[in-house]
């Protein structure tokens, strides 16, 4: 079971731009990735808006740092979020917290 910290969006967007509550999980970026990642971006983002650090830091930095930043799921977002922005972001987050970079 996760921990929640109500705090993580905001932690995360100190590492940079963040817009993933734009995001109205409609699936075309999973649908349209080109290497088939099925929880980036949105199931990712969906666990920084809800507080659950755990999932991301524990589960998902791989999955993170597989994206190509291609921007084909970002061009056709319907709730115009900047997935390319906010991975780079995560990343960032991610060194900046877990391997103390």
């Amino acid at each position: 079971m996760s921990r929640i910290n109500p705090q993580f969006i905001d932690e995360v967007r100190k590492s940079g731009p963040f817009n993933a509550t734009a995001c109205i999980n409609c699936g075309t970026c999973t649908a349209l990735c080109p290497i088939g990642l099925e929880e980036l971006p949105r199931e990712m983002f969906r666990y920084v808006v809800l507080g659950l650090e755990d999932k991301v830091l524990d589960n998902k930095v791989e999955t993170i740092f597989t994206c190509l930043l291609c921007k084909l799921c970002e061009s056709n977002c319907p709730g115009g979020v900047h997935i390319v922005e906010n991975v780079r972001t995560l990343r960032h987050h991610i060194n900046k917290t877990v391997h103390k970079l």
